[in-house]
């Protein structure tokens, strides 16, 4: 069986998460130019039942023709998932699963078995029950990160759309994640272009730090609210500077809190800066 290749620490950095639909190749190939951090091919919702053999063709394709993405699963329950697996086995160039409806750890282990080994998989939260078990999901070995499938969740458990609403759910997702020491999760998406930044600190304000996204005209956007700013650049450099980068000057309790923020920001900027974006 194949070894998974993926980068654990650009997978922790990404922000941004687009979902494209696999049944049409023509928006497959141009998803490659979009500019996400992480593209993933899309075999659940965004593909017709009917549809799903030929996505899951244009999708092994796209693979083994030496292009690297990531793909969205059906859930566990579904027949589908037996199928989307037993393609992915042994295709080429996997950078990662996005396991849908994710409700129980023992359905991330299942599908890390069927997979090439190492391969990362982000659990999606969709339901009432997956938010219960958001804990023994994100402690699964498998598990890189939490998302949040805000549609589905809010269609299981009737919440309305507005932050306050969805409040719990986000904070639980950010919790479970620290708890278990993997990266912080990734937002839902957000479909008006009118609440879109609003969208994203919503999200940043809960503690994540990626976000969905369902449309390319959205990802400089987001990935720009999800990185830095020059003010916390500047600010960070002058807690670093005042404090020492390894807390030499830390005269009172509340400066080791600020010396890890201003830490952590310097490290993203870096980490953007080389990546270019």
């Amino acid at each position: 069986m194949r070894t998974s290749t993926a980068d654990p620490s650009r997978i922790a950095l990404a922000r941004t998460w687009l979902l494209t639909a696999a049944a049409d190749p023509a928006v497959i190939a141009a998803s490659a130019s979009c500019g996400a951090d992480v593209v993933v091919l899309d075999l659940e919702d965004g593909v017709a039942d009917r549809d799903k053999p030929a996505a899951r063709h244009h999708t092994a394709r796209r693979l083994d023709d030496g292009h690297t993405a990531w793909v969205r699963i059906n859930d566990a329950t579904t027949s589908h998932w037996a199928e989307d697996l037993r393609m992915l086995a042994d295709t080429g160039r996997l950078g990662g699963v996005m396991l849908a409806k994710s409700e129980h750890a023992e359905q991330v282990e299942a599908t890390a078995e069927r997979l090439p080994a190492g391969t990362a998989i982000v659990a999606l939260i969709e339901s009432a029950l997956g938010l219960e078990e958001a804990r023994p999901i994100a402690r699964a070995a498998a598990t890189a990160r939490l998302a949040f499938g805000s549609g589905d969740f809010r269609r299981d458990t009737g919440a309305g759309a507005d932050p306050v609403s969805l409040a719990y759910a986000r904070s639980r997702l950010v919790v479970a994640s620290r708890a278990e020491r993997i990266a912080p999760p990734i937002d839902g998406p957000t479909h008006a272009d009118t609440d879109l930044i609003a969208g994203v600190a919503v999200g940043v304000a809960a503690g994540m730090t990626g976000k969905l996204c369902l449309r390319p005209d959205h990802i400089a956007s987001i990935s720009t609210a999800l990185s830095p700013t020059a003010h916390d650049i500047d600010w960070a450099e002058t807690v670093i500077a005042r404090l020492g980068v390894d807390g030499a000057h830390v005269t009172d309790g509340s400066d080791r809190p600020k010396l890890a923020r201003a830490l952590r920001i310097r490290q993203l900027a870096t980490a953007f800066a080389t990546d270019g974006s």
